[in-house]
């Protein structure tokens, strides 16, 4: 694939999409078919627009008026983020991507986008001079993402609360039975804390992390940390998926 589908076919949503969403058994039903309401969803997550200015299409019956209101477009994506119907979703794009996957090396790295009118855990970030969120993906080798935190606020550094992130990120490739012993753990330098690679020799994972020169005053005694840096460089690679993120900013902005 090489760019990130903004409109799906209705044989492409009825095949990947449409089998995990909820939908109404009875009262208020969709005056449109949900492939055109879910495209209208990716269009505002790709744009970062604000919702009333998605380019609805007119009504075929009625060119005076929209086929729908840009607030039932937005009642569909709230009722499918709070009833757990994207996070099926994802769940299962992973499970549907499965053999692709190489799990020999997982990539994990932070990624800051601008709020400026806020959004969920928006503050200022003084290296950005702006108000930001964050998030921590986590590719395979191949650059699929398999896992991500929630929004952080973007006011902390990529470290913080580091060790329950990474806990939560194996946690959630466990639970999709994805193998990860043995694996090594790609970061960099900002993710170099004692208690990360603990979390990692916890969970059967190898911290290939590069060391943060900056904290420490002076060289440490025994045996040097694991790192192979030709096993390191391969994380640039997955800057293709990092560039996908950095596209879709309503959805990195907590909207």
């Amino acid at each position: 694939m090489s760019k990130i589908p903004t409109n799906l076919t209705p044989a492409a949503f009825e095949e990947y999409v449409a089998p995990y969403l909820s939908k109404a058994k009875r009262g208020y039903t969709c005056s449109i078919p949900l492939y055109k309401v879910f495209n209208y969803i990716l269009y505002f997550l790709y744009t970062g627009c604000q919702w009333e200015m998605i380019p609805i299409d007119k009504d075929p019956n009625d060119p005076d008026k929209l086929e729908i209101s840009w607030q039932a477009i937005y009642h569909h994506f709230r009722k499918w983020s709070n009833d757990g119907s994207l996070k099926k979703l994802w769940n299962e794009s992973v499970e549907s991507i499965r053999s692709l996957l190489n799990l020999s090396e997982l990539n994990l790295d932070g990624t800051h986008t601008i709020a400026k009118k806020g959004g969920k855990s928006a503050k200022y970030q003084g290296r950005k001079k702006a108000k930001t969120t964050n998030i921590l993906p986590l590719l395979d080798k191949n650059g699929y993402p398999i896992a991500s935190t929630e929004i952080i606020a973007g006011n902390h550094n990529d470290a913080f609360e580091l060790e329950n992130n990474i806990r939560y990120l194996f946690k959630e490739m466990k639970h999709r039975k994805l193998p990860i012993s043995g694996s090594y753990f790609n970061a960099d330098s900002a993710f170099d804390t004692k208690g990360a690679r603990k979390v990692c020799f916890n969970n059967g994972v190898i911290p290939n992390i590069a060391e943060n020169k900056r904290g420490r005053k002076k060289p440490k005694r025994g045996r040097k940390r694991l790192f192979d840096e030709k096993i390191y460089k391969n994380r640039f690679g997955t800057e293709r998926t990092w560039a996908w993120v950095d596209e879709l900013s309503a959805l990195r902005a907590g909207f």
